[in-house]
């Protein structure tokens, strides 16, 4: 049935072209000028979109550059075409009465008129579908900016500022003790530069920071801007002279690239929490390995739909029946659909991924199976998640993410609890104990760190900040009320008491440092106190049960004072019968 259908198709005047073309050695002159006029102008363009990405605009105004590499070659094409069409109209070429058909269709001049059309609708509907998503992308590149100012404003300035910041802003403290402070510390603080310092890095049991910002600048938004592209002019310099690690000077344009665009910069900025990049500190191509296995976005695919569309338009206007083309293509295009069904599904469950931000690379997770590990790849067909330890990894469909329940350790909450559990003497008292795994506990929060000096315990006020020091941060996102350490009493085993301690770190892997340095000022601390950990008892009885029972007869009085208080009729304690 398709192949009747397709037999059926009209083409339209798409039939008459050829005859058109035969019917005047000046035309087919003309028309092989024409594709060799396209071919010229492509080359130039492969010449000058090579030369653009070699020039410093094409990294620092990136979104610039690919606008004008875009809109030269269909300038060109089009001035080209409209030559020739202007051409074969002065030159008369055809006589009107020389038509090839006697329908009254159009003269061999207008229909040729109309091929030249139709090329400058196509190239114009090619540049439109390109430069659209340009256009898309520096609006959604200038959100992110904005975005990237907010987050400098909530951490007062990134670390390569030179205090920017407060250049633009002036702290104000409050006018009251904030909570959580006492007055005679606040009136303290408040009097002196460095009280004062403290008090602006000062954030409440909740996290809310105290005092107000005003401004010293008109548009601080705009001295960010200069700001980061100063710095932004300093990475260019230092890799195109060759002051970074490998001391090689990097070339512009080069293959795969060697130096970031300002907008890949930033991009690279982000994920590495605004710290300075240093030029040359990743291989060639990096960002663009990233990226690998990626599927196209609305914006690239929009391209596709938009310069389809233009074909379609040309198409119908030439007379060809869409109708019946679309529904031959129909049946091909169910099977194909069928054929790709586990394709469609993996791809999809890739875009809601990426829309509601349920994973991304890096994230702990466990799977339904019980593997837990580090998402390492997620791409249209499957994902790989790496054990955090052992060098394996699973191979998942993509969909199975969105379609089975998993535990995301770093989604949004990033704490986790640390806990470590101990048994001790029945020799020692449970109240002691407890304030001894209290003190271990606030020990690691404050002396357990990462090789950064940042502390690895969430707490409600930075250790350093006592020391008049800038906050590490392990008092900023808690989301929960995180104070002291938690000790609980768990139970009475065999042979000893048991323990657990409790402190709240700051992701799934530092627990496990976490909870090996706690181990080590615990040994420390019992053998201060002489804590002990009991070996394993066992009591084995001589069979002197009559010395027995009259050492438990000895208690029978206080016991039995004890059933008439609490387990009489009159309490409500004891059970009725119906």
């Amino acid at each position: 049935m398709a192949e009747e259908n397709v037999s059926q198709i009209s083409v339209g005047e798409f039939e008459t072209i050829p005859q058109l073309l035969a019917s005047s050695e000046s035309l087919q002159l003309a028309f092989v000028f024409l594709i060799i006029g396209l071919i010229v102008i492509g080359i130039i363009y492969r010449k000058f979109s090579h030369w653009i990405s070699s020039q410093k605009f094409n990294y620092t105004r990136p979104h610039i550059s690919r606008f004008v590499r875009k809109a030269v070659l269909p300038f060109f094409a089009i001035a080209l075409v409209s030559s020739i069409n202007v051409y074969i109209q002065t030159a008369e070429l055809f006589e009107v009465e020389n038509t090839i058909d006697g329908t009254g269709g159009l003269d061999p001049a207008e229909k040729f008129a109309k091929i030249l059309n139709s090329i400058n609708i196509l190239v114009i509907g090619w540049t439109v579908s390109h430069l659209v998503p340009i256009a898309l992308t520096k609006r959604d590149k200038s959100i992110l900016e904005r975005e990237d100012y907010e987050e400098w404003y909530d951490l007062r300035g990134f670390t390569d500022d030179d205090n920017l910041f407060h250049k633009c802003f002036k702290w104000t403290p409050p006018q009251t003790t904030p909570h959580g402070m006492k007055d005679d510390e606040f009136q303290k603080y408040i009097q002196t530069e460095d009280g004062l310092k403290l008090l602006e890095k000062y954030h409440t049991s909740k996290g809310i920071p105290v005092g107000s910002y005003d401004k010293l600048v008109d548009n601080p938004f705009k001295e960010w801007k200069k700001s980061e592209r100063a710095k932004y002019e300093k990475y260019y310099k230092n890799c195109i002279t060759g002051k970074n690690q490998t001391g090689q000077k990097l070339k512009p344009g080069a293959v795969p690239a060697e130096i970031y665009p300002i907008d890949i910069w930033r991009e690279q900025k982000r994920l590495n929490d605004y710290e300075p990049l240093i030029p040359s500190s990743k291989p060639p191509g990096y960002s663009k390995k990233q990226k690998e296995g990626v599927p196209k976005s609305a914006k690239q695919i929009l391209p596709i739909g938009i310069f389809l569309g233009t074909v379609l338009g040309v198409v119908t206007w030439w007379g060809v029946d869409l109708v019946v083309l679309a529904t031959a293509t129909g049946g091909l295009a169910l099977g194909v659909g069928l054929a790709l069904k586990e394709t469609m599904e993996n791809y999809f469950a890739y875009i809601m991924i990426k829309k509601d931000k349920v994973i991304k690379e890096g994230d702990r997770i466990t799977l339904p199976s019980g593997y837990n590990g580090l998402v390492y790849k997620i791409t249209p067909r499957i994902t790989y998640i790496r054990h955090g330890l052992s060098e394996s990894l699973v191979i998942v469909p993509t969909k199975q993410i969105v379609s089975e329940e998993i535990i995301n350790f770093t989604k949004d909450f990033k704490l986790v609890p640390a806990t470590i559990e101990v048994g001790v003497s029945y020799l020692n008292d449970p109240d002691q104990v407890e304030a001894i795994l209290i003190k271990i506990g606030k020990r690691a929060m404050k002396e357990v760190k990462d090789g950064n000096g940042n502390h690895l315990a969430r707490q409600k006020r930075c250790p350093y900040l006592d020391e008049h020091k800038p906050s590490c941060g392990c008092d900023q996102d808690i989301h929960i009320s995180v104070g002291e350490p938690v000790v609980r009493f768990n139970s009475f085993n065999a042979s000893a008491l048991d323990f657990a301690l409790r402190v709240f770190v700051r992701d799934y892997g530092s627990q496990f440092k976490m909870k090996s340095d706690m181990r080590k000022i615990m040994y420390n601390e019992f053998k201060n106190y002489d804590i002990r950990i009991p070996w394993p008892i066992r009591t084995v009885y001589q069979g002197d049960e009559k010395k027995e029972a009259e050492e438990i007869g000895r208690f029978d009085e206080k016991r039995n004072q004890l059933v008439k208080e609490h387990l009489s009729k009159e309490t409500g304690n004891a059970e009725e019968e119906d």
